[in-house]
């Protein structure tokens, strides 16, 4: 076990990347649409609590209102219930991880922990992807010229011609470039601006990328798989299931949306213009936990950059502050990990979780992993800056094992 005590250096946090309008997918303007999405939402929701045989899972944290019973807690003193963490370095049989050598073995474990408990399986047999570049466009970013390519990842949809998935993916990298340039791969959308909106910070995210001679992609996540329970009968999971419901450790959204980035990554080790082993992925919010599910699951990724990512992605699950197991179990959440993830709000605890969050940190060694935050006092304490601090903490003995520095604190 990896005992968390109190941390006896400031913890440094910032927002990397920011997505502004990318980290939610918008409800349709129609009532009678919304009415509908959420119908069919919570019969999913209900179904998967039948199959699980769960009657009642527990009330989730209450962000907004600091009065209600179920408030959620800002009081460090209550924050840590289960102090003790899993050992990334002891084998299920309770034999330790000893050597470098040992560690691919572990690390399975880990996975299937995970797979079993949290995120999902992925299907053995998923779909071929053939990719299509739509259109191709000399641009300036900034005052750098450009080459844009939109593309399209059509997934073979043969076996269930019903449900059709086209992965969206925007390329961007440097017109002057002298061979193949590093990538960023953000979890983001291509919105056209608001009418009246204020213009991005300049500098924005591409045009540091771009600056650097690098070239950056933005993939679109809900191209993949849509943000709602009522889209798990839909999308690359629909596809799969061929629109049934799916069993209580099928994957869910976040596994789905690492599965298209490891799917445009496919492509982009095709195209010359980009090298292929320098190409890192990023995600803000609920794209953040993807971003660090992506990293964590494929070993191709060269860095992550996992900003403000919290319950289900950075963020311990036995801490209890801001956002908790309660809430990505609930109906609002759940599509986004394993039905069984739900057992740890009802009949179970955080604590009967077989892995937890550093233990994630650790699969993406020894690659480098950014992890960020805002400022609690800012309005970003609902993601626990200092419990994915602690998840990055934890994960410091599989990268010293590995050859790697970790924070340098507990």
């Amino acid at each position: 076990m990896i005992k968390l005590g109190p941390v006896g250096m400031p913890i440094v946090v910032s927002v990397l990347f920011t997505c502004s309008l990318t980290a939610f997918q918008f409800p349709p303007q129609d009532p009678a649409a919304r009415e509908a999405l959420q119908k069919a939402t919570n019969e999913d929701y209900q179904h998967m609590l039948d199959l699980l045989k769960i009657d009642k899972v527990r009330p989730r944290a209450n962000g907004n209102n600091p009065k209600a019973a179920n408030a959620a807690n800002y009081d460090e003193s209550k924050a840590n219930p289960y102090p003790d963490l899993p050992d990334p370095l002891t084998f299920n049989n309770g034999k330790k991880v000893k050597t470098a050598a040992d560690w691919p073995r572990r690390r399975l474990e880990i996975i299937e922990d995970f797979d079993r408990c949290i995120y999902g399986r992925v299907p053995q047999d998923t779909p071929a992807v053939k990719w299509e570049i739509t259109a191709k466009t000399n641009e300036t970013v900034g005052d750098v010229p450009v080459i844009k390519k939109q593309l399209v990842g059509h997934v073979d949809n043969s076996t269930y011609p019903s449900i059709t998935v086209d992965i969206q993916l925007v390329l961007v990298t440097p017109a002057n470039a002298i061979g193949r340039v590093p990538v960023i791969m953000e979890f983001g959308f291509n919105f056209p601006p608001r009418p009246g909106a204020p213009p991005p910070p300049k500098p924005t995210w591409q045009e540091q990328v771009l600056a650097k001679g690098w070239g950056y992609a933005i993939l679109t996540p809900t191209s993949i798989q849509p943000d709602n329970g009522a889209g798990l009968t839909k999308g690359i999971i629909g596809l799969v299931n061929k629109g049934q419901y799916r069993k209580a450790d099928d994957w869910g959204a976040l596994r789905a949306w690492a599965w298209g980035s490891s799917r445009a990554l496919d492509y982009l080790e095709t195209d010359k213009a980009v090298n292929a082993k320098q190409v890192g992925v990023e995600g803000h919010s609920r794209y953040g936990k993807a971003a660090l599910v992506a990293m964590a699951y494929d070993r191709r990724f060269a860095i992550g950059y996992i900003s403000s990512s919290g319950e289900g992605g950075a963020k311990l699950h036995r801490r209890n502050w801001g956002e908790l197991v309660e809430n990505i179990a609930s109906s609002g959440g759940y599509h986004w990990m394993a039905g069984n993830f739900i057992k740890y709000a009802g009949p179970l605890n955080w604590n009967d979780i077989p892995v937890d969050s550093h233990e994630l940190v650790a699969l993406c060694a020894p690659r480098p992993v950014f992890i960020s935050a805002g400022a609690a006092e800012q309005g970003d304490g609902w993601v626990d800056a200092k419990g994915m601090f602690l998840a990055a903490a934890g994960a410091g003995p599989v990268y010293r094992l590995l050859g790697k520095k970790d924070l340098g604190t507990t």
